[in-house]
């Protein structure tokens, strides 16, 4: 255990900026359930879910508080119970640890990059077995995150399950390692091909022509909103899935918050009207949580300073999370 402290140490990661304290009254309430790795006690084999902040939104190409999420996701905890009455399961069962923050340095953006690199790499030799549980930040760290699962794992292929309502497959070379980028840095870097990307959620009039014909190119699988709900959401994850089961090794789930209506979730920075509703996020990320191949998974471009006086996006992205961690549940139980 102190080697693992180590490791997470020159890696960056530092205690969160926030943490709950146990109270018996509040049993049964998300943050009462899920540990800090100080309070872990365990062997760390025993641990299930790991979670790590990614605070970093400088890198954003519309202006973004979403840094501040990591912390908003923390202090959300307190308002959900660990019961799903609708899938009549408990999560209590599942061993959660938060591993902390990546401390970020204060003006250097490609530094961040490689702490985030860095400490991916670390979670991933170290907690080979458990789901990680990336708390962004901007889109940018999905880059940073597979390549860092890429320098663990080079032997395998890598795909990825993307909820978006943008393709960002934006050029590097003209925007920078930005929000917008993470997707083509990732192929042009030969991490991932493109055809082991699946997109679901595209809709509207924001994605340019010419990213929509650079996804062509690459084999870029664009599942659009509308071709979705015509399929159904659920079916369309689970077909996405099986497909990418076909094809790869390890499989990667990224959901930009943006994927949602403006109605359901102000706090994003790159907002759009005709977008899901959370009933079908939240549908698709059950499926996601049920699927035996799954193993990593961040939540980005959540911006709370954004949100509204109720908190609709926040409260979004921590019911987002928990369905997750249902399916997970739900599969361990064979449901």
């Amino acid at each position: 255990m102190p080697d693992i402290y180590h490791d997470l140490q020159q890696s960056f990661v530092r205690k969160a900026e926030w943490s709950w304290t146990k109270e018996a009254e509040h049993k049964g309430r998300v943050h009462q359930w899920i540990h800090t790795i100080e309070e872990w006690q365990q062997p760390m084999e025993n641990i299930d879910v790991v979670l790590l902040g990614l605070p970093l939104s400088r890198s954003s190409i519309s202006v973004s508080g979403a840094s501040e999420y990591p912390l908003a996701f923390r202090k959300g905890w307190k308002g959900f119970q660990t019961y799903n009455i609708e899938e009549e399961v408990d999560l209590a069962s599942l061993r959660i640890v938060d591993l902390g923050d990546v401390n970020m340095h204060g003006t250097d953006i490609a530094q961040c990059h490689e702490r985030i690199e860095q400490a991916t790499s670390v979670v991933a030799r170290n907690f080979a077995n458990a789901v990680s549980v990336n708390i962004g930040g901007d889109h940018s760290v999905t880059a940073c995150t597979v390549r860092g699962l890429n320098e663990i794992y080079p032997h395998e292929t890598i795909g990825i399950l993307q909820f978006d309502t943008h393709l960002d497959l934006r050029d590097p070379s003209q925007n920078g390692p930005s929000n917008g980028t993470p997707i083509r840095q990732l192929i042009e870097g030969d991490v991932i091909k493109g055809e082991n990307v699946y997109n679901i959620g595209l809709h509207g009039y924001f994605n340019s022509s010419d990213l929509v014909q650079y996804g062509k190119e690459h084999g870029v699988n664009m599942i659009t909103l509308k071709k979705a709900r015509q399929q159904g959401m659920k079916e369309t994850v689970r077909a996405s899935l099986a497909a990418l089961k076909e094809k790869v090794d390890r499989i990667y789930v990224t959901v930009d918050m943006d994927v949602l209506d403006v109605s359901f979730a102000p706090g994003v920075p790159a907002s759009t009207p005709g977008g899901m509703t959370t009933h079908e996020l939240f549908d698709a990320l059950l499926e996601v949580g049920k699927d035996d191949r799954f193993q990593h998974i961040d939540f980005v471009c959540l911006d709370p300073l954004k949100d509204g006086t109720a908190s609709p996006t926040v409260k979004a992205g921590v019911y987002s999370f928990l369905q997750v961690m249902t399916g997970i549940v739900l599969a361990k139980k064979g449901d």
